[in-house]
């Protein structure tokens, strides 16, 4: 990747991290139970008292699904976006561990938890959605968007470099 569509990468790579975060400490929604009690929740508070009310694999699933993997996920673009060429074996085995991981993480499960607890509640609580919703959601869609090109132009760079290379052997 030349220099400017790195910088842009990286510039986008920086605002999907700061999206992500937060997304995790805002509010994502608000519960009104019988018109008398509000609660309001962010994922950091969902997991917190999942932690409090020892329910370790619920917070196990949730954390890694919807905490690590995104993480990963923004360390892993960086690192094959800013390293050298001599990479690229590995590049593309780090671009398909994201695609098979990604399909299992963050957007899907969290969709399904909000579903659930909307669902579930049904008339005896009111949910209002928060601006955490969006934060997140918009970072896991730019995270997204970041991945396909980023596989975009490895390919890309891979025909190139295949032409080069019969270009050499057919002299």
């Amino acid at each position: 990747m030349t220099l400017i569509p790195r910088l842009i990468f990286n510039a986008l790579l920086l605002l999907a991290l700061g999206l992500f975060l937060a997304g995790v400490f805002a509010p994502l929604i608000e519960l009104e139970k019988l018109w008398i009690f509000k609660n309001i929740f962010s994922l950091a508070s969902s997991l917190e008292a999942l932690w409090a009310e020892r329910e370790f694999a619920l917070f196990a699933v949730l954390g890694l699904f919807s905490i690590v993997t995104p993480i990963i996920k923004i360390v892993v673009l960086g690192l094959v976006v800013n390293t050298s060429q001599g990479y690229r074996e590995r590049h593309h085995l780090w671009i398909s561990f994201l695609e098979i991981w990604g399909k299992w993480s963050m957007l899907d499960v969290f969709v399904v938890a909000l579903m659930l607890v909307a669902v579930k509640l049904g008339p005896l609580a009111h949910v209002v959605v928060h601006q955490g919703v969006y934060l997140f959601t918009g970072a896991v869609l730019l995270m997204q968007f970041l991945s396909v090109w980023l596989h975009w132009v490895l390919k890309r760079q891979a025909k190139i470099s295949q032409s080069r290379d019969l270009t050499i052997l057919k002299s």
